[in-house]
């Protein structure tokens, strides 16, 4: 399989439901519960491509564009954007849309550095 394809492979997309438990006083989704939510999209994409064991190293920015309110639906989409030697970044957008009515908008995008590691911690080359 070639990178293209792996990287193509590798996407990945969940969906969730924003419950009262996940939001602030505001009643919107506590930005670091999205945070929460993207590093382990990011790290589940790193790790379907490499197939090694991947730690976030860094999350190069992120860009909160608008709040999500509770009661909405979330779907997190990783991709990886670029691959290293034993490192690749990984996007991550968060989509929101009501549970009720048809559209969706970006809400939250941000990007993410994995390194592969070995049993010593030490890194690997994510490509054999």
């Amino acid at each position: 399989m070639s990178l293209e394809e792996k990287i193509k492979a590798a996407e990945t997309r969940v969906f969730k439901a924003v419950f009262p438990n996940t939001t602030n006083h505001y009643d919107t989704l506590y930005g670091g519960m999205a945070m929460q939510w993207m590093d382990e999209i990011a790290f589940i994409t790193a790790t379907r491509l490499a197939r090694k064991p991947m730690v976030t190293v860094s999350s190069d920015r992120i860009d909160f564009r608008q709040a999500i309110q509770a009661g909405m639906l979330v779907e997190l989409i990783g991709n990886v954007v670029h691959v290293g030697n034993t490192s690749m970044r990984v996007s991550v957008e968060i989509f929101v849309e009501s549970m009720y009515a048809e559209g969706r908008e970006l809400a939250i995008h941000g990007t993410f550095t994995f390194v592969a590691i070995d049993a010593d911690k030490k890194p690997v080359k994510i490509l054999d």
